[in-house]
Order: structure tokens, then sequence, then C-alpha cells
């Protein structure tokens, strides 16, 4: 039956029976120093109390000169994006973003969770980007690194900020989350819907609430995702999910059931990236493999080899996202045949770059107040030279298989 816990994902008897704190066990040498500080348990006068270290996030100011980044990798999905906050609060222990902390001197895998980088001046940042003559407009992601909508967006709000300057801009934003505190900005989304300038990916690894306790502890939950796809929809804001990732041996047979139940919230479009596992995060995820499903580490760390080429991470583009051989296959094959039983056939959503405006505050004497039919998209305009159309492709992670 649709969106039935298996059992079989029942963490070990030995994983506490509260949702866990943090997901990543332990800090991995960051690969980058030649120190590294061991703890010994014996240091922690309180081993079982809620007020640990670990349980405590700090937030340090990050003074950015510049806030949009761009990539020219063929499997990403987009040229551009944004990232307010550097490390997550979300904790999911396969997150593929952990060892970009180590650049700034922390580690992959406790102090990504709770060693926060904030951008505080974002907003201000993307305004005069925006608002630069060098600026070619373009869809931007939101984000490709970190959650945007991670628990400290509730207080700090810059997002939301980000999302106004956007809106100010008519500048189009794919929006990638696994948070239900997307649908807050509701009123923002509504005003660049008004000028096919949105698309929202919720995120859905898996339909069993007690494996994501686990392995994304501090995201929203099963039915709270699906309960903002279908808020989503019902205020008529382009939304799809993006199943990921898919984790061979663990999750990859729930594909049809997240595909249905995401259809039946409301979903128009999907995709899908399988599980990869770069540089430490290999090790934290063999270590949590250990402590919660060691009788499933076996078979899952088996089919990571085989779509991998007998490692579990390759990094070759084409491939990365996708994996090869049967097990790879049968995986988007899943996917495919998911997606067409469901109904999902939609293309993915059409985002453009044509109501861009430049400088806003004094367009605005001149604006139409009206704007145009957000059922009638309007032809995309042509994109400046060796930049890729600004369509929904460039607003998400690479799927290396769209359900056709």
């Amino acid at each position: 039956m649709a969106g039935k816990s298996d059992p079989s994902h029942r963490p070990a008897p030995h994983s506490p029976e509260r949702s866990p704190s943090r997901a990543a066990p332990f800090n991995p040498p960051n690969r980058f120093e030649p120190l590294h500080l061991d703890f010994e348990s014996e240091c922690d006068p309180d081993p079982d109390s809620q007020d640990r270290p670990t349980d405590r996030t700090i937030y340090l100011r990050d003074h950015a000169q510049s806030l949009i980044t761009f990539n020219d990798s063929p499997d990403v999905g987009f040229d551009a994006g944004i990232n307010v906050y550097r490390g997550c609060e979300h904790g999911c222990i396969y997150c593929y973003a952990r060892p970009t902390h180590e650049f700034l001197g922390f580690s992959s895998g406790l102090d990504f969770e709770q060693t926060l980088m904030v951008k505080t001046n974002a907003p201000e940042l993307l305004r005069n980007e925006l608002g630069a003559k060098s600026w070619r407009p373009q869809v931007l992601a939101m984000s490709g690194i970190t959650d945007p909508y991670q628990p400290v967006e509730r207080k700090l709000q810059l997002t939301r900020r980000c999302l106004a300057v956007l809106a100010e801009f008519r500048n189009p934003v794919g929006i990638i989350t696994k948070n239900q505190l997307v649908t807050r900005d509701l009123d923002l989304l509504r005003q660049l819907n008004d000028y096919s300038a949105v698309a929202v990916y919720v995120s859905i690894t898996t339909l069993d609430p007690a494996l994501r306790r686990v392995m994304e502890p501090r995201t929203a939950p099963p039915d709270a995702r699906l309960r903002t796809i279908e808020r989503l929809a019902r205020e008529g804001i382009p939304v799809g999910t993006l199943v990921a990732p898919i984790i061979p041996g663990l999750t990859d047979h729930e594909i049809p059931n997240i595909i249905s139940r995401a259809r039946e919230a409301g979903a128009q479009f999907a995709g899908h990236v399988v599980l990869r596992l770069p540089y430490q995060v290999k090790e934290l995820f063999e270590a949590w493999l250990d402590r919660h499903f060691p009788d499933k580490k076996t078979r899952v760390i088996n089919r990571l080899k085989a779509i991998r080429d007998g490692t579990l991470n390759t990094a070759s583009f084409g491939s990365r996202m996708a994996g090869k051989g049967i097990f790879a296959d049968q995986i988007h094959q899943m996917f495919q045949v998911s997606c067409r039983k469901a109904g999902l056939l939609n293309p993915q959503p059409h985002l453009t770059v044509q109501h861009f405006r430049r400088y806003p505050d004094q367009l605005d004497l001149f604006a139409n107040p009206s704007p145009p039919n957000p059922r009638k998209s309007p032809e995309p305009t042509r994109p400046p030279d060796g930049a890729r159309p600004p369509t929904s492709s460039a607003a998400i992670p690479s799927s290396p298989h769209q359900p056709r």
C-alpha cells in the first residue's frame, strides 16, 4: 500500500527511540588540515545529557563579498546559484555538500551540521549583483549546496529577503527544499509566478518516518513534505518532487510510492538522483549504516559499488549523478515507469527571463500594474551567447532520465 512504512526499515534495536540530534556520529579529519583533534569519550562528563556540545548549533557571520556562484558542470542542471548558508542543520547523513565545509577549515561531519556560516548581507549582495550591467539574466538555483529553508531561516529570514529581491527584479529562481517553511513565503512565490519566474522542488527521500528521523534528523517529516506540495499546488505555484538521493538497497523500492503520493498531492513534475558519496561522506555513511542498519550494510555497500565501478563514488560527468550498470538501469526504469503510471508526464516548468527588470525602483513609475497571465507561458528570450536557455532544466540538480 502506498506510503506504508516498511518494517524492515526500522532502526536497529540499539538506536535511540527519540530523533537523534545529529546524523553524523563524529568529525572525520579535514583532508586539507595536517592536524586532527579526536575527543576521547572520557572527556564528556555526561554522555547522555540533552545539552551535549554536539546538540548545539553555532552560527558565525560569513563576510561574503559576493553571493551568486557559477559552475560549468554539464550534469549539475544549473549554471548559477545562491547559498545564504554554508553548512546545514538538517544534518542529512548522505549530503554530498558536506566536503565543502572543509574549505572553511571545518570537518564534513558534525561541524557541517552544527557550525554554520551565515551570509547576513546576502540580500544586499544579491541586489547589487542583479543590478549590475554585467549580470545576464538567468535562472538561479536556491540553493545548490545547502537547504535555504533549514531551521535557522525561520528566525533570520535571509532566504525570504533574497526572494523579495528576486521578485523585484523578476529574475527566475528554482527552489529545492526538504522543509515545509517554504510555504511561509507564498506571497513572494505568487509574485514571481505572475511572471513565470519560480518553480519549487520538494525533495522526498523516503516515506518512512522512522528512517527519516535517523537519516535526515532535522528535516520535515514525509507527510509534511507532501502537504507542502499540496499547499503550493493549490496556490498555483509550479511544484514537483525530487526523489533524491535514491539509496540502492535501502530506499530504491520506495520510488513508486513516493511518485504516487507526490502526484496525489499535486506534483506536476519529478526528477531523481542516485546517491553519491564524495570524500569523507563515504566514511560517515558507512558508520551510520553500522549504527542504524548493520543488517543492511553489506547489501547497500555492494549495490553502491555495483553502480560506481567497484568504488563508493565516481566523479565522472554523466555517471556521477546516475551510476552505471544493471542496478542503475533498474532504478531509472523504475522511476520512469512510476511517473507514467502516476500520470506524471508533464514537462519540466518553463521559467523565463523575459520580464527581468534591472532597475525595479525606477521602472515601477512606468510599469504596467497588471502582470501577464501566468497560465500563458511567454515566449522565451534568446539566451546570451554561450549560455543555456533559461528553462527549468537549469533549476535543479540534473536528473539523468526524466519521464517521457
